[in-house]
């Protein structure tokens, strides 16, 4: 049966970015029922003793859904830091340079995708195994991981994400999050070896 971790940050701690009552919500209720569904879903089948990602790999319907929006969430959720680091480093910030011409133009390739979605999903940066860079747009539950993706980064564009603080100004919410991404997080994924 799966848990929901403790976030390491009380919830108003991400303010102005995500307000406390977004955080509750949003963690509190939407990713509680998002775990509590999924241990309904896979009691006492072939998924029960199986880790998230291989569950994400192998399902379809309600049950990747669930599995999913759990995973998406808490790699969301522990991202971000109001004291991490503000730019990416090492390899990492070298790929970004690298492939977008600087970090400013990656920031608004990634935000103009994500507003860009239709609906509600994910916008991913993720990275192949030659450590290629890669924005990708996923709708409702998608996750790079179905497509044998390493995810680094994601933005929830689902309206529950940030329609309390933000209302319909979904670029405006995606451009503050910038300033509470733990780059120490998201360089740590970029682990080729």
């Amino acid at each position: 049966m799966y848990t929901q971790p403790d976030l390491p940050y009380a919830p108003d701690a991400l303010e102005p970015a995500i307000s406390a009552k977004t955080v509750e919500f949003h963690y509190g209720k939407h990713e509680k029922a998002y775990i509590d569904n999924l241990n309904s879903l896979i009691k006492g089948t072939d998924f029960e003793d199986m880790d998230l990602e291989d569950i994400i790999k192998s399902s379809e319907g309600a049950l990747f859904n669930n599995a999913s929006q759990a995973y998406n969430h808490i790699f969301y959720f522990f991202t971000f830091s109001p004291t991490g680091a503000k730019e990416p480093s090492g390899e990492l910030r070298k790929a970004i340079e690298l492939q977008f011409g600087s970090l400013d133009a990656f920031k608004k390739e990634f935000v103009d995708a994500g507003v860009k979605i239709f609906g509600s999903g994910w916008v991913w940066l993720a990275c192949d195994e030659d450590g290629k860079l890669l924005i990708i747009q996923k709708p409702n539950a998608g996750t790079p991981l179905t497509d044998g993706l390493v995810p680094l980064l994601t933005f929830d564009v689902w309206e529950h994400a940030y329609y309390l603080d933000y209302q319909n100004r979904r670029a405006d919410a995606l451009n503050k999050l910038w300033s509470i991404v733990d780059w120490d997080v998201v360089s740590s994924r970029y682990d080729l070896d």
